[in-house]
């Protein structure tokens, strides 16, 4: 019986809060790809090399939304930092044969917002 990718997914995410490494690799297929704004389809040595590392920062993930449609995860969750900084982010997981094949991240914003209620962030501009 396959896992719910709802699980498998917040599952991943808790690998992070508790540094388990060996639970990350067993979620993430070999064939895993990772897009973000900074990032174009890493594969899944690299992912480990360049985004693993983060695990060190994180102390807990607030899921907000875990949306499962067909093979896809949306996941909104709120982070927060060793530093106690807090951000909120969107993540469209690709869930197959119960790993994770494909991730990819859109960067939310700072928690509290950076702009007062109602206005928006000056920019530099």
């Amino acid at each position: 019986m396959q896992q719910d990718p709802a699980d498998i997914a917040r599952a991943s995410y808790l690998a992070y809060v508790h540094k388990d490494r060996a639970a990350i690799e067993a979620l993430i297929g070999e064939d895993f790809h990772f897009t973000s704004p900074l990032d174009n389809r890493l594969d899944r040595n690299t992912y480990f090399t360049r985004c693993w590392p983060n695990s060190e920062t994180i102390t807990d993930f607030q899921f907000v939304d875990v949306v499962v449609h067909g093979e896809q995860v949306f996941v909104v969750y709120e982070g927060t930092s060793v530093r106690n900084r807090r951000f909120r982010n969107t993540e469209r997981l690709t869930v197959r044969g119960g790993k994770i094949v494909e991730a990819e991240v859109y960067f939310g914003w700072s928690l509290p917002h950076e702009a007062p209620d109602g206005g928006s962030v000056k920019s530099g501009a």
